[in-house]
């Protein structure tokens, strides 16, 4: 994907530490020299072509409720189907396509544990598949971004 030069400040300005504060796209048109809907425009685009996920805090799952990796053996001409189902729960705020047995792997949050319970005993009655579920045990603080090199 070819870049323009707002989408690669962007990225690489915020993809960590988006400003905490009431009117975070304002702040971020202010410190990148622009206007805010400028900002919400670029950021439209970007969701719109694919190439923007989500915008949103990562929070310490464990002081706000219960979290799990999960993953799913999927025959490949269900993939499709099921991952749109499992993309249905608010709960999922990750969700990849892996070349392995277990072929489609997400990540729940919620509430408390026996939230998750229910989602996955739902996920499993829904699609006929086992659920294998994978609660963190010890957490790894891990800083991943990625710099996009030179401006265009």
């Amino acid at each position: 994907m070819n870049l323009d030069l707002l989408s690669h400040q962007l990225i690489d300005r915020f993809q960590h530490g988006m400003p905490l504060c009431p009117e975070p796209y304002k702040e971020m048109a202010r410190i990148l020299g622009c206007r805010e809907s400028q900002i919400l425009a670029c950021l439209q685009e970007m969701d719109q072509a694919g190439s923007l996920s989500r915008i949103g805090p990562v929070f310490e799952h464990s002081r706000a409720g219960a979290s799990t990796l999960a993953a799913l053996a999927v025959p490949a001409e269900r993939l499709q189907q099921v991952a749109e189902r499992v993309n249905q729960y608010p709960e999922v705020n990750h969700n990849y396509a892996r070349e392995h047995f277990y072929n489609l792997w997400f990540v729940l949050t919620g509430p408390d544990r026996p939230h998750l319970d229910r989602v996955l005993k739902e996920l499993e009655r829904d699609t006929g598949l086992m659920p294998l579920d994978l609660p963190m045990v010890t957490a790894f603080r891990i800083d991943l971004g990625f710099a996009l090199g030179e401006t265009p």
